[in-house]
């Protein structure tokens, strides 16, 4: 018989401050999870200001975390461990989450597990879910963009990723270039939906090579072009123009995806289904293709809720049980790391944006 366990777990790897209580007694169940987002801070500066993030998350946890076990109903007493990020992400921010969690677990006596950010939601299919190793994942968001086999909770093989500009960080360009509202993803396809797809011939990066790398930096710049171009020759951007603009770099965001996730499935053997988690996968053009690419292979597709598919403490939390459930504790010597892959065996990804390094 399983033994019941309650975890408290905590997040702050990049722009959003969580915590969480999990329990277990043969299924997990999320008792609280609270996120607090600091996009108002930021927002007068293009991007994610490493300073202003850390010191937010300073002062938030302790609030974060006293609301996460009032909504759960227990006390601090009542928590049988507490995961925490140890990254990868903005070091500030990483650190502020790591010195809390010592905090709570030297003072409680507990046990303190170090969560590997990418982790948190490769495995969260399997909390929302219950999905069986192995499986195909797609991280896809605003820092990150990579294909995982995922064979155990801490067994990782990464067969492609993005060598320099994420999605989601993409989509947020390319609203502040049209001047379109933060964040970007649900802006574009906003207007992507009055758009003519096929009236750019915006680019599909990397389809001429083979793997399952990724590359959205061209696109961006070729999707500026466009606008300058436009400008040039009419004097602005008609209210058209900025959709149908907005439908074709969806459109290509959507055909790479599509193709890279083909590829991935190649070769691959024993699959359970294809996961995909991120603010991306909200996407519905996006996840419409995603979906087909799966169903092709005759697999389920599965899409956690957005509020489990974007930055939480709830996934760090089931991370942290399944680590906990096969032994592994950490010392007072857990490392806050800006850097951390899944799969060491892989060459590091290039390219850091701005939610935080590619791992």
């Amino acid at each position: 018989m399983t033994t019941p366990l309650i975890l408290l777990g905590l997040e702050s790897s990049c722009d959003d401050t969580a915590a969480a209580v999990l329990r277990d007694h043969g299924t997990p169940r999320v008792m609280a999870s609270v996120v607090w987002g600091q996009a108002d801070l930021h927002a007068d500066f293009g991007g994610v200001v490493p300073e202003i993030a850390a010191r937010a998350h300073a002062e938030r946890l302790d609030h974060l975390v006293e609301q996460a076990l009032a909504e759960a109903g227990v006390t601090l007493s009542e928590i049988d461990a507490i995961a925490v990020t140890a990254g990868p992400g903005l070091i500030g921010g990483v650190l502020s989450g790591v010195m809390a969690a010592k905090g709570l677990a030297f003072g409680l006596g507990k046990p303190l597990i170090g969560v590997n950010h990418l982790a948190g939601h490769a495995l969260t299919p399997r909390l929302t879910d219950g999905l069986a190793y192995p499986y195909l994942m797609l991280l896809v968001s605003g820092g990150h963009c990579q294909f995982l086999r995922v064979d155990g909770p801490e067994d990782f093989s990464r067969l492609g990723g993005t060598i320099d500009d994420a999605p989601g960080e993409a989509f947020d360009k390319i609203a502040r270039i049209l001047g379109l509202s933060q964040p970007g993803g649900p802006a574009v396809e906003a207007e992507a939906k009055a758009g003519d797809a096929k009236r750019f011939a915006l680019p599909r990066p990397l389809l001429d090579r083979p793997g399952c790398d990724l590359s959205f930096s061209g696109l961006k710049t070729a999707v500026l072009r466009t606008r300058d171009t436009l400008v040039a020759e009419a004097g602005g951007l008609t209210v058209q123009d900025r959709a149908d603009i907005c439908a074709g770099f969806q459109a290509a965001v959507r055909d790479v995806l599509a193709e890279k996730s083909r590829r991935a499935f190649a070769g691959q053997t024993g699959l359970t289904g294809f996961a995909v988690a991120g603010g991306v996968a909200a996407n519905q053009t996006l996840r419409a293709a995603l979906e087909a690419v799966a169903a092709k292979a005759n697999l389920p597709f599965i899409a956690p809720p957005l509020a489990l598919c974007t930055d939480n403490a709830a996934m760090i939390a089931y991370a942290g049980l399944e680590a906990y459930r096969a032994g592994r504790r950490d010392g007072m010597d857990l490392a806050a790391r800006p850097r951390w892959p899944l799969d060491t065996s892989r060459p590091a990804l290039l390219g850091s944006g701005k939610k935080g390094a590619k791992a």
